[in-house]
């Protein structure tokens, strides 16, 4: 398994170390779409949805044909996009977490699946905006979700003992989620102490809000990748799937590999246009 797993992360960073280097916008805007139709499909399954191909493909066309177009990057709605999916997290989805899922034939899961859709189709417009700002400023926005996906892995092997969210997802820990904020802000300030670079997402925050601004942005950053973790496996747990799919051996599916971003690059997103 641990092979397959690297062999696939050697794979993903092939094609991704060229685009950023090159910095290219509309390669980006090609593979940016794939992945996309790929979400989009696994999310339609997860909601058990019929046709998910064919709404994959839909939502596919409709996202690069907007990039290739650069309506984007320069359409003035593009920001209460993101605004909207920070409403959905606040509004519908983080409360799904405490007051459970709907029934899978109910018109509310349908309700629910189109505003996990939006909230999916807002992450990748993220992703391009944040990508047009720089390519850096893209990957210190990742590095956020990375961060505390690994810190609080070892965390939580290392501490784990209260469970975060054990209906859900029983692996998870307090200690592990505590240990990925940490690592967030601890890797964040070190960018910003070093002058690693200026044109990155931690030492904007830290010089246009301070290090309050800093702490209380990369808290929230660091909390809205694990609500997004524990939504997608109360998905994959309401429909009694292991992964969202087997598109990335070793791995599951691209909703399994992007579930903590979908709540932050919004969010991020939204900072980076409001601190301009």
């Amino acid at each position: 398994m641990l092979k397959t797993r690297v062999i696939t992360a050697l794979l993903l960073l092939a094609v991704l170390v060229p685009i950023l280097y090159l910095g290219s916008i509309q390669l980006f805007s090609i593979v940016a779409t794939l992945f996309f139709g790929a979400a989009m499909w696994e999310g339609q399954r997860l909601f058990n949805k019929p046709a998910p191909l064919l709404m994959a493909l839909v939502w596919s066309a409709l996202f690069y044909y907007l990039s290739l177009n650069g309506f984007l990057l320069s359409s003035p709605t593009t920001p209460l996009l993101f605004a909207l999916c920070v409403l959905f997290w606040l509004l519908r989805l983080i409360p799904s977490l405490a007051f459970g899922l709907p029934a899978l034939n109910s018109i509310s899961n349908s309700t629910l699946n189109g505003i996990y859709g939006l909230s999916i189709f807002g992450c990748f417009v993220a992703m391009t905006v944040l990508f047009a700002h720089s390519p850096l400023f893209f990957l210190s926005v990742m590095a956020v979700v990375w961060v505390a996906d690994v810190g609080a892995y070892f965390s939580g092997k290392a501490f784990g003992r209260r469970k975060l969210a054990p209906s859900i997802s029983p692996g998870k820990s307090w200690e592990g989620a505590i240990g990925g904020w940490l690592g967030v802000l601890l890797v964040g300030g070190l960018a910003v102490y070093l002058g690693v670079a200026t044109d990155i997402f931690p030492a904007k925050i830290f010089i246009k809000l301070g290090v309050l601004g800093f702490v209380l942005v990369f808290t929230l950053l660091a909390s809205a990748s694990v609500v997004g973790d524990l939504f997608e496996s109360s998905l994959k747990r309401r429909a009694n799937m292991k992964d969202s799919s087997a598109l990335l051996p070793g791995h599951g599916g691209v909703l399994d590999r992007i579930d903590a971003l979908i709540p932050v690059l919004p969010l991020a997103a939204l900072l980076d246009l409001w601190l301009r």
